[in-house]
This record gives structure tokens, sequence and C-alpha cells, in this order.
């Protein structure tokens, strides 16, 4: 019988609830799904094992930049986090580098998504000046 994608996101939660680390954590999600040959959904499933782990105090986050960030940034980022989520008991920041992401950085979690990119000051700015356009 076929698990659902949920019922396989609580399992995996569950089975990797005292890894903190991301690579030895994303190699035994592989290794499961790979095992129980259910590769399909493995962004959704990856969201909603991400959503699992937090609910039970385990915040983890990508950083998406052009670059890789310096310390300083990851440092203050984890501050901030920290503020977001304070009954948090890890908080895991990793980190991936995307060259749409001009300037600034975004952190996506498992769902949401904190957008602190020049792209996305530029549409809030664009967005603002149609509204301000509109309403004259």
């Amino acid at each position: 019988m076929k698990q659902t994608r949920h019922h396989l996101a609580e399992v995996i939660g569950e089975k990797t609830l005292h890894i903190v680390d991301s690579k030895k954590l994303s190699k035994e999600i592989a290794a499961f799904l790979l095992y129980e040959k259910c590769t399909d959904d493995i962004e959704s499933l990856t969201r909603d094992i991400m959503q699992y782990r937090s609910d039970r105090g385990i915040v983890e986050g990508v950083a998406v930049s052009i670059n890789k960030l310096p310390s300083q940034i990851i440092e203050d980022l984890n501050m901030r986090l920290r503020q977001e989520f304070p009954d948090a008991k890890e908080i895991i920041v990793s980190q991936k580098q995307d060259s749409d992401v001009v300037g600034g950085l975004r952190v996506d979690f498992a769902n949401e998504q904190l957008d602190l990119s020049v792209k996305a000051k530029l549409n809030k700015f664009k967005r603002l000046t149609a509204i301000e356009r509109n309403s004259l």
C-alpha cells in the first residue's frame, strides 16, 4: 500500500529529529526515499518534512543569495531568526547560491519566505508607486 506524502513526511521527520547536520540529514532522507522508491514528489515532501521538524522545534531555512554569505551576515541572520522563532530548540540555516538573486538575500522555509532581495524591494516599490498613481 502506497503511503501518502504527509504520512511519509511524518515518518521521516520523526526518524530524523535527532539529526541537525544538514548534509547527514539529506543523505538519510535520500537513502530512505530511494529505498522506498518515493522520489517523485521530493520537493513537496522535503517541505512537509521541514514543517514537521519545525513544529517540533527544529526550524530550517535556506539562505539564497548570489554569492556565499560572509560569516557576519549568517550570524546576523541567525539572531534575527532567533527573534522570529523564539520557541525553536534549534535553528539551521544552509546556504544556496542563485544568480537570479541579484542583491540581498532570500530565506526559504517550509511554508514561508523571508525575501530581503533587491528584486523584492524593487517589486514592492513598483506596486506602491502604481497604487499611488492610481489613487491620484
